[in-house]
């Protein structure tokens, strides 16, 4: 398994709607990150502040800058120490990396996705809570 290359593809599918926050990160957001709370609606996340329209992307994925015009984008959360659990907890799980089509996955990992998934478990270990199992 590769580590992350920020290509985004998890950040694209799951911005638009497909990701939830709990109540607890959606109050702490209220209290101490204004900004982001701005992009709540009715306890769910990525709302237009001004529209109130469901946005189609997370209004905290942004492109890095290239060296190269043809250097492939890389991607970076403006919120990644607060970003909602959902993101921190992928990617969970080697079938949902593969329809995901995560550029994590090594050829080595589809031929023995047993011990693919303990390698992501580890990997991942300090993104998610101690009762995930």
């Amino acid at each position: 398994m590769k580590n992350c290359n920020q290509c985004g593809k998890c950040c694209i599918k799951y911005g638009d709607g497909d990701l939830a926050a709990t109540q607890e990160e959606i109050d702490l957001w209220e209290l101490f990150n204004p900004d982001i709370f701005e992009f709540v609606r009715n306890n769910e996340i990525w709302f237009d502040p001004k529209s109130g329209e469901r946005l189609k992307q997370c209004p905290f994925l942004d492109i890095s800058p290239k060296k190269t015009p043809k250097e492939p984008n890389k991607y970076t959360c403006s919120i990644y120490l607060d970003r909602p659990e959902d993101c921190r907890h992928y990617p969970s799980l080697i079938d949902e990396m593969v329809r995901d089509e995560c550029e994590m996955i090594e050829i080595i990992d589809l031929e023995n996705p047993k011990k693919a998934q303990k390698k992501l478990d580890i990997l991942m270990i300090d993104s998610r809570p101690s009762s995930f199992s």
